[in-house]
């Protein structure tokens, strides 16, 4: 497993966030406190620039970007009590911690990159390339965050300075349009101080590559197709980025820091780890907690080996042998009947089993019969709550098909369309899906839809995509299915997750609600429509 300089110096920097979010009283004794830097001590450097904006990369998303998913139609929230499982069901509101946390997270991100940037120039330096590069890093940081709040919140305050608690409580929502010119402009910026590669000790910060994918991510999520095109069609001019050859691999260890990996969140066994084992692995691992689950809805959105749709007559599809003869990214995204698990065993989810996997056999074990694949690597089985693996966050794949889309929805559907989803298709060693050649907006449309949801898959973009279609509605009511076997007299059956129903109402579900811990402490903030 590679390691880099970076990777061990985003958990040394984290102390440095108590520089812009904590403050004492200055009548105690004057001791050097060692659980946090002083200021006063602190912006000599250029190392201390370096750990300041590296402890704002803590507050990226992680595993949470899972649990977003868990909240679709992709995936199940597995256990009816966790917090989650309420929004899945529709009976959320303000007080849910699940909205609370994301919007705390952000604000918090926000609230450090403020800091960063107007303490940054204090640091005595000649190397302008440096603090312009940590500048870069910290503008595409905050960015980052107030895209997320767009895409969940909509209208929330627009905050680009550090401010005291009293003026906090004097802030307004920001229409979301205002919002979006914001993340233009900073990623822009950013863009343009970022450096296209970094060295091997480097490696996990923000380069002018991701700066530009997460432009064209945030265009694309506020329907501006023209400039979402067109920063995608800069990332793939840059000319380093690239398919990584194997899909199966892409989650492995052995391909961290690969040419396809644009952004994502860097960890280190036993110095800044995650569990992504331990909440998404079956419970037969080590007592993993099988936390978010897929359904067959997802399952069912994977084509043939021949291109086409299980619901297509022609496609030779058999209710009996359902993962026969499929997309490979089927069997590599998610753990099927039959499948080896990292312990060694096989994953035999049928409730008749009498594994420990079977479902019903324990409250923990998928009540779909399915369980998330990525991220899933035997070198954590030993301990599952230490994870090292890095978690993506943006990859080229994603860039590929933000280009196709926007073309598509402009109705420019040439040759570089096609090539843009047939490369995601077929570009693979080990995924060689027919290459389409439909050319109306219509067809078009759905292809490229459809292979966001099955590309993506557990990435955290399917909520976004839900809200930004308008298919809540279609996608997102009824019960929940998981796998089909045959019972004892050899009658196919459909397993239906036990109180699953998931309800979407449209009148309000587009929006999360406005935090109502927010709103206790400041009144100004408007709640969104019907919550």
């Amino acid at each position: 497993m590679k390691t880099n300089t970076f990777k061990h110096t985003i958990y040394a920097g984290i102390a440095v966030l108590t520089l812009g979010l904590a403050s004492c009283d200055s009548g105690l004794l004057e001791t050097v406190p060692n659980d946090r830097l002083s200021e006063d001590l602190f912006w000599k450097t250029e190392n201390d620039a370096k750990l300041a904006v590296n402890s704002l990369y803590a507050d990226l998303d992680s595993t949470t970007a899972v649990t977003w998913d868990g909240i679709t139609d992709l995936a199940h929230t597995n256990q009816s009590f966790n917090v989650a499982a309420y929004i899945e069901a529709g009976s959320y509101d303000a007080t849910s911690s699940v909205i609370y946390d994301e919007w705390k997270r952000a604000y918090r991100g926000i609230r450090g990159v403020n800091y960063f940037l107007e303490n940054v120039d204090k640091v005595p330096s000649t190397n302008t390339a440096l603090i312009n590069q940590l500048k870069g890093e910290a503008k595409a940081l905050r960015a980052y965050h107030y895209l997320k709040l767009a895409g969940l919140f909509g209208p929330a305050p627009l905050v680009t300075s550090s401010i005291s608690i009293d003026e906090g409580r004097t802030l307004v929502n920001t229409p979301v349009e205002e919002i979006w010119n914001f993340v233009e402009k900073e990623l822009t910026e950013a863009a343009a101080l970022l450096p296209t590669t970094y060295g091997a000790a480097d490696k996990g910060r923000f380069t002018k590559g991701a700066a530009l994918g997460l432009l064209a991510r945030a265009d694309l999520y506020a329907g501006r197709y023209q400039k979402a095109a067109d920063a995608a069609d800069q990332v793939i001019k840059l000319g380093v980025y690239g398919l990584y050859d194997s899909y199966e691999k892409l989650y492995s260890y052995a391909a961290e820091n690969n040419k396809e990996v644009l952004l994502d969140k860097q960890y280190l066994k036993d110095v800044y780890q995650n569990n992504v084992f331990n909440l998404l692995a079956p419970y037969s691992q080590k007592n993993a907690q099988s936390t978010y689950v897929p359904t067959k809805s997802l399952v069912d959105t994977y084509e043939t080996l021949e291109g086409k749709k299980i619901t297509d007559p022609s496609s030779g599809y058999d209710p009996a042998k359902p993962y026969a003869n499929r997309d490979p990214r089927l069997k590599f995204s998610v753990f099927l009947e039959g499948d080896a698990l990292p312990s060694g065993i096989t994953f035999q989810p049928r409730p008749t089993s009498t594994t420990a996997d079977a479902i019903g056999s324990t409250y923990i074990a998928s009540t779909t019969g399915f369980n998330i694949k990525k991220y899933i690597n035997t070198e954590d089985f030993a301990n599952p709550t230490n994870s090292g693996i890095n978690i993506i966050l943006l990859r080229y794949a994603e860039v590929l098909l933000t280009y196709a889309e926007a073309k598509i929805e402009l109705g420019q559907t040439d040759a570089t369309v096609l090539a843009a989803i047939n490369q995601v298709r077929n570009g693979r060693a080990d995924v060689k899906q027919p290459s389409v050649t439909a050319t109306t907006q219509a067809a078009l449309r759905d292809i490229v839809r459809r292979e966001r949801t099955v590309e993506l898959a557990f990435e955290g973009q399917r909520l976004y995509d839900i809200r930004r279609w308008k298919i809540g509605e279609q996608v997102m009511n009824g019960p929940v299915f998981g796998i089909t076997y045959p019972d004892a007299t050899g009658k196919l059956v459909t397993v239906q997750a036990a109180s699953s129903d998931r309800v979407f109402d449209v009148s309000r579900h587009y929006l999360w609600p406005i935090p109502q811990k927010e709103r206790d402490l400041n009144p100004n903030l408007q709640q969104n429509p019907n919550w």
